[in-house]
């Protein structure tokens, strides 16, 4: 019988994946046969010719684990599926089945099984299959990831938890995640402090880390449906600084700052002709990322030139506003994407550091725990 743990989230985009990437690097490190499920998956991806989650197709890759991926993703939510399901055209039991069997096959094939949840614990309940009923089914306890702070932790697990009681599932522990390093061990003390007289431990999470949130270039031309000219083997790099080319040249080229992806309107020949000089230099390279080039005006025939030779990655686009662009860029919200191997190595080692994972499990395999 495998070890089992359900990593659940007050909400979206608060870290869940990372934490079960993180768990996932970490139990393998410790066991021999390591698995994971995302019982219900409402991002729908084709990998390997199999419709599933995409955070088990992630998962499926990273962590080479190709022949478990039919048992890794049995219900996925289409965008119809919700309409589907209140004209009684899904049946929540044969769903709930595809579940359980799934979930008995990978027991099986493992000595440590990860089950991540959807979303915030009641997603799914519209095909009665909320976390909290998933949890119940596959006989699991509960790793909840909150946000960062203090007082909206408190609400928020608070509000959360009672679906878990509901359905008699115990959530073992809560994980402030994100936290802000210079308040990290105040905010882990007032929340032991708030949760004393519950039954779950706190366990601080990562510290705030704006680069696993931020794109790289690869995923800006994928959001503004772009494609990549120039130096695609830098298209992978992360971007950790968004400037718009306004100011004068002599001015933009003095903000520059490391990992910058510039902004920079197709009449400003004098800036992109600078910029893409100065990408040629070592020690600017290191600071530009690319070009994002708006405008409706042609790039002239021998600022192209100079772009085209210098090999400097960029894109261009006449329908798209300076701010437009901007703000589409500053909103995304960025999904790890298995090629991102920057970004999984450093959460690999963050993780090694953070995280105890061997009280981590003691917690979630013993009937009692001392902290």
């Amino acid at each position: 019988m495998a070890k089992k743990l359900f990593i659940a989230a007050t909400g979206q985009n608060i870290g869940k994946t990372t934490a079960s990437l993180s768990l996932m690097h970490l139990a393998q490190k410790k066991y021999r046969r390591v698995g994971f499920i995302k019982p219900l998956g409402p991002k729908v991806t084709t990998y390997k010719g199999q419709v599933v989650d995409k955070d088990a197709a992630l998962m499926c890759q990273v962590f080479g684990l190709g022949r478990n991926l039919k048992f890794m993703s049995p219900v996925v939510l289409h965008p119809d599926s919700t309409r589907k399901a209140l004209n009684g055209e899904l049946d929540p039991r044969e769903l709930e089945e595809k579940i359980l069997n799934a979930c008995t096959e990978l027991e099986k094939k493992c000595d440590f099984l990860i089950i991540e949840g959807s979303g915030h614990p009641g997603v799914g309940s519209v095909v009665n299959l909320s976390n909290a009923r998933i949890a119940k089914l596959l006989g699991a306890q509960v790793l909840l990831i909150t946000g960062g702070g203090v007082g909206s932790v408190i609400d928020s697990v608070h509000l959360n938890k009672m679906l878990f009681e509901k359905e008699a599932v115990q959530i073992r522990a809560i994980m402030p995640n994100k936290l802000l390093p210079e308040k990290r061990e105040s905010t882990l003390a007032y929340l032991r402090k708030a949760f004393h007289a519950e039954s779950f431990a706190v366990f601080g999470g990562f510290n705030y880390q704006p680069v696993l949130a931020n794109p790289t270039l690869t995923r800006v031309a994928k959001i503004l449906d772009l494609d990549i000219q120039g130096n695609r083997k830098d298209a992978k790099r992360i971007i950790h600084h968004l400037q718009i080319g306004a100011p004068s040249t002599q001015r933009v080229t003095e903000l520059l700052k490391p990992d910058t992806l510039l902004i920079v309107t197709s009449s400003r020949d004098e800036l992109l002709v600078t910029l893409s000089n100065m990408y040629q230099i070592p020690n600017y390279r290191e600071k530009i990322v690319g070009l994002l080039i708006p405008g409706v005006q042609n790039i002239s025939d021998i600022t192209q030139q100079i772009l085209d030779r210098s090999r400097i990655p960029y894109l261009r686009t006449t329908c798209h506003t300076t701010g437009t662009l901007y703000r589409t860029i500053s909103e995304d919200v960025y999904k790890l994407q298995a090629d991102d191997k920057e970004k999984i190595d450093m959460i690999r080692e963050l993780a090694e550091m953070r995280f105890d994972f061997d009280q981590l499990d003691e917690l979630f395999n013993s009937s009692t725990f001392s902290l």
